[in-house]
């Protein structure tokens, strides 16, 4: 029987807690190559996930199957093809590629489902969902090489996976996707993991793989993983250079990282396969254990301080001219510049929102919620959404709600069902301008 020391522990546990608290309800993109299992490592990588599961964090897996394939080819005496980095799926390795995918998600789901007592899973009850998520394109023919079933995500139905989370699953993706006619193609587990996380826009997304990280200094086998780096410094690495195509060159991976980031995941992290628990030590631990990538501009999304109110103002007033906000007298601002939060580029305040609390109601009102015309479709509008319903939640409160003429859609997409004003909290109810006729939305928490 092993011993609990209360002197290691109670620290230990005190050093996690507060990332336990920051990743609940967060959703991150996790994507497993397939040497992971072939190393003999599904199972205890699986129960990591199911922690991380336990604690709150919604988790879509997508595994690769590069060896799983290899091996189902030379069991048939065929010879795998690759190009650019990319298998070329002939008939005979797109069945092969399915046998293998189906045998692998088998293995998942059971791993998922074990709860054996002494373990980690004890007690577990995690349902997995899988399904046809992905619409895929062909590759075609690229340098004269015809990739025949290989493919390209087209489109990710990120409403589906979130509605699968929504129910407390893991959703499962495997690396196939299909045309609008049926048919299927082969695609690789990169482009669906970074692919997934973008129409997500997910929280994290995490290549458990076969390299460590990107290491302080390239030229040295000796060399120190680089367990933070820039955006900006990731760009550098990779510009200039041809597109990496071996799983084995860290930039092969750095180069989806980047991806994401640029299409707005606030991190993305490459982890080794190698070390045990490696996931959990990411996630947990201050310093992590493989590389993250972050684009600092994220830095800039902060609640709002007086500093910010001549910002505030200017990013309002032309939203307020033509109409689309509703004027807010500028003291009122200035008392209430607590409540708003900002995001601030360069100086220059590019976002905002307000959340004002009715807690009696349990519910806040999001309002002035604007992002410039000059940084619009970047995903800003989504990102102040995200934060004013953390600080919402950390009031315990249960619900926010908007009035809007004009934007209705854009809040539906994102989880907001419209309501009767008579909805309203009484304090809001009174101050409810009936001939404006703003549209009540409302989003659960």
């Amino acid at each position: 029987m092993s011993l609990v020391f209360p002197h290691t522990f109670v620290p230990w546990f005190r050093a996690v807690a507060p990332y336990i608290h920051a990743y609940r309800g967060e959703t991150f993109v996790v994507g497993m190559t397939g040497e992971l299992v072939a190393a003999g490592k599904l199972n205890a990588f699986v129960q990591d996930l199911s922690i991380m599961h336990a604690m709150g964090i919604n988790i879509v897996l997508v595994h690769g199957f590069r060896p799983q394939v290899n091996e189902q080819l030379a069991a048939k005496g065929q010879t795998s093809r690759y190009s650019h980095g990319m298998r070329v799926t002939d008939a005979i390795a797109l069945d092969c590629a399915q046998e293998a995918a189906g045998q692998l998600r088998f293995e998942i789901e059971a791993a998922f489902s074990q709860g054996l007592p002494n373990t980690p899973m004890a007690n577990a009850a995690v349902r997995v969902v899988s399904g046809n998520f992905l619409t895929a394109r062909p590759v075609g023919i690229v340098d004269g090489v015809d990739f025949q079933h290989s493919g390209l995500v087209r489109k990710v139905d990120a409403t589906a996976i979130q509605r699968a989370l929504d129910t407390g699953a893991v959703v499962l993706l495997s690396p196939f996707g299909f045309s609008p006619t049926g048919e299927a193609f082969n695609l690789s587990m990169e482009d669906v993991a970074t692919s997934t996380a973008i129409a997500l826009q997910a929280d994290k997304l995490l290549f458990v793989c076969e390299v460590a990280g990107v290491p302080e200094n390239p030229g040295d086998p000796d060399s120190a993983i680089d367990t933070e780096l820039a955006l900006a410094d990731a760009e550098r690495m990779l510009a200039g250079k041809p597109a990496p195509t071996d799983p084995l060159d860290v930039n092969f991976y750095l180069q989806h990282c980047v991806k994401a980031c640029q299409a707005g995941v606030e991190r993305s992290h490459i982890l080794p396969l190698a070390v045990d628990g490696a996931l959990l030590q990411e996630v947990y631990t201050h310093d992590g254990i493989g590389t993250m990538v972050v684009d600092e501009k994220l830095e800039s999304l902060r609640e709002a301080n007086a500093d910010d109110i001549g910002g505030i103002i200017a990013l309002i007033e032309p939203f307020e001219r033509d109409g689309t906000l509703v004027k807010r007298d500028r003291t009122e601002i200035e008392r209430d510049i607590e409540l708003y939060s900002v995001i601030e580029h360069d100086g220059v305040i590019f976002g905002c929102a307000a959340l004002y609390p009715y807690v009696e109601a349990k519910t806040a009102e999001m309002a002035a919620l604007t992002v410039s015309p000059a940084v619009q479709g970047q995903g800003d509008g989504d990102r102040i959404l995200k934060r004013v319903e953390q600080r919402a939640k950390a009031m315990g409160l249960n619900s926010i709600f908007v009035l809007t003429t004009r934007t209705m859609h854009w809040f539906i997409k994102r989880g907001f069902a419209q309501v009767d004003p008579d909805w309203l909290p009484e304090e809001r109810k009174r101050k409810y301008n009936w001939d404006r006729r703003s549209q009540v939305l409302v989003k659960k928490l």
